[in-house]
């Protein structure tokens, strides 16, 4: 008999699946044609299984909604990209690789900004600075796992979502799931003095149930940031400011160097974050040095 299940986690050769209508997870093998043809489901998918004898497997991928390629993650809802001003410090630039590639995928993104108790007053500027840019943007939440400041806005935005929690590996994103639902008791593990920065203390994608409703993908370091499969014509549309501006005076404009740039302009009048800006500039040359190779 075919049943239903979502996929919530992978474990060796074989994945667990959540029936749909029992709740009860099985532990699925995988058909040999998924190997032949190179599919493989990802966790978040919708799969169809049978028991075959004492195990279960995978008999096939019900079509998806969405794909998110880093983390690699299917039918997700939202995705809440996490980061932190201090410890570890996290540049702008990476932020805005990470929103591009969320964009790329069309999901709906949330800003979460963790260790909000750590920012001192000489960072305080720099940190309303980001806040005021990103949230013409984007939902912006200011959040301490610490603390608990924000935990109670976090959890409403989880209801009744499938999310994926993604950020560069040490700014909280595990600390931040065990402070909102303690039961799941993830590993988690401090910041490097000597190079600032986290170390992975996820090692693979899992779905997991929140107590108080939806689900959420605890994901590996979203420290690789991989875009190659972009080009410098579509890498504009990634930018929602951009979008929501006027018509340049060439419909084909990249906004680099072309005459009659509305971006640019508005780039010098402060209707578009300089920082935003560089940040495109940098990626777009990156992309077209790489198509040149």
């Amino acid at each position: 008999m075919i049943r239903r299940g979502l996929l919530v986690k992978f474990i060796s050769d074989s994945a667990i699946v959540e029936d749909l209508e029992t709740r009860q997870r099985i532990r699925c093998f995988l058909r040999g044609r998924f190997r032949r043809t190179k599919t493989k489901p990802l966790v978040g998918d919708i799969v169809e299984y049978a028991d075959v004898g004492n195990s279960a497997v995978i008999e096939s991928i019900l079509k998806r909604r969405n794909e998110l390629t880093r983390p690699k993650v299917a039918n997700v809802d939202q995705v809440l990209a996490v980061f932190t001003i201090v410890k570890p410090s996290i540049e702008v630039f990476t932020v805005d690789t990470m929103l591009a590639l969320i964009e790329d995928a069309a999901l709906s993104t949330v800003i979460v900004i963790n260790k909000v108790d750590l920012i001192e007053a000489a960072q305080k500027s720099k940190f309303e600075q980001i806040v005021k840019t990103y949230e013409r943007l984007y939902p912006v939440h200011c959040v301490s796992a610490k603390t608990g400041k924000g935990l109670a806005e976090l959890r409403e935005l989880f209801k009744g979502k499938i999310s994926v929690l993604a950020g560069p590996s040490g700014v909280g994103k595990s600390t931040l799931l065990n402070s909102l639902s303690p039961s799941l008791h993830l590993k988690t593990s401090e910041v490097s003095p000597k190079t600032g920065r986290g170390r992975h203390t996820t090692t693979s994608a899992e779905l997991l149930e929140l107590p108080t409703g939806g689900w959420v993908v605890d994901t590996p370091g979203f420290a690789l940031l991989d875009l190659s499969h972009l080009n410098v014509e579509r890498l504009k549309y990634l930018w929602p400011e951009f979008r929501q501006s006027g018509e340049c005076l060439f419909s084909d404009c990249v906004h680099i160097d072309e005459p009659g740039c509305t971006i640019k302009k508005q780039v010098e009048t402060g209707q578009i974050s300089p920082s935003r800006y560089e940040s495109y500039r940098k990626l777009y040359f990156s992309i077209l040095e790489r198509s040149e190779k």
